[in-house]
């Protein structure tokens, strides 16, 4: 009886991570799948997140939503609040490169992760082109 008391506390001597590693193998092709999956799952990012890597916040840039088409903002105010990931942003709505509206509006769905920056190059493409592919504001 004595011998089965020692082999238990031996067995509480050594550290459970010894043991919960024998209980809870995986297969290294399932881990291999799982860390694949933390690097394709990217979290996308708010406009102020988004913003904050462009000069002066962002202010005079373009940025629209992923899923938006043809639309976009060009931001003329923010207001953040102390963490820098929160706040209010106002801007100029562009449809189609052309603005549609001469007065800033506020932007609705600032803190929704699917903002994006549009690069100024893209705005000059849609201005250049053929004056029979260009798109009239009715």
């Amino acid at each position: 009886m004595e011998a089965a008391m020692e082999k238990t506390r031996a067995l509480f001597k050594r550290p459970f991570t010894v043991i919960r590693s024998f209980s809870t193998s995986v297969p290294s092709s399932t881990a291999a799948t799982s860390v694949a999956k933390k690097f394709k799952c990217r979290m996308k990012k708010n406009l102020f997140e988004v913003a904050q890597f462009l000069p002066n916040w962002g202010i005079g840039y373009q940025m629209a939503k992923n899923h938006w088409t043809g639309v976009s903002y060009q931001i003329t105010k923010i207001n953040l609040y102390k963490d820098g990931r929160h706040g209010k942003a106002w801007g100029v709505v562009y449809k189609n490169g052309i603005p549609s509206a001469d007065a800033p509006k506020k932007i609705s769905g600032v803190h929704k992760r699917c903002w994006r920056y549009i690069p100024a190059e893209t705005k000059k493409t849609i201005e250049n082109r053929p004056e029979s592919q260009q798109v009239q504001v009715v």
